[in-house]
């Protein structure tokens, strides 16, 4: 019941984690055997993956709401946290998550930085400009990470730190690093030997 302390679950917590597994190969470039896939294969390998997991979080979700760490764990509550990141069919759904994942926030039951990620995950999905910066966008031509959207960029480094995050410079720079890991190919073939990198303090 609502109220009571909630029993840690370890079955769902195995599950999550099996599902995560998958998921992140969906989320990542083709590795392995899927490499042989074609581009739509591939793309409805990746939909068909999303999409499945949303059913089944939605399902968890509508049981316990957003599972925190008393439920399923830091590994359990960051697995699900990813999949709902990856419902972005279903911005409604994810709309729904982030309210009870704010209320889990404010008790310290949950990932703080996770919730920026989904906050600005949601704000784009729903057309609206993102609050954190978390979500981005590459100039394929120098190698650098830019924010998509972002609203109120002057503050932003202090919405960030308020709940966790490092600086945006700092982000955007890892992310264009990463970037660079995963399309080296492309950026030899321009000239390009290192990312563009902002200023840090």
């Amino acid at each position: 019941m609502r109220g009571e302390k909630k029993e840690f679950n370890q079955d769902l917590a195995d599950e999550l984690k099996r599902m995560a597994e998958v998921d992140q190969i969906a989320a990542y470039i083709p590795q392995g055997e899927y490499k042989e896939m074609t581009e739509s294969e591939w793309q409805s390998f990746k939909d068909s993956v999303f999409t499945t997991h949303q059913k089944r979080i939605e399902e968890v979700f509508n049981e316990f709401g957003f599972v925190g760490y008393d439920v399923v764990g830091k590994e359990g509550s960051s697995n699900f946290w990813v999949m709902v990141q990856h419902s972005d069919h279903n911005p409604e759904f994810q709309k729904e998550v982030l309210k009870k994942m704010k209320v889990e926030v404010d008790k310290g039951n949950t990932d703080s930085r996770n919730y920026g990620l989904l906050v600005d995950r949601v704000k784009l999905n729903t057309g609206q400009a993102q609050v954190y910066g978390t979500q981005v966008s590459y100039n394929m031509e120098v190698c650098q990470a830019f924010p998509k959207n972002l609203g109120d960029s002057i503050n932003v480094n202090k919405r960030r730190k308020e709940i966790g995050l490092e600086p945006l410079e700092n982000y955007l720079n890892d992310m264009a690093k990463m970037n660079f890991e995963m399309n080296k190919e492309h950026y030899s073939k321009k000239g390009v030997m290192e990312p563009k990198l902002y200023k840090t303090e």
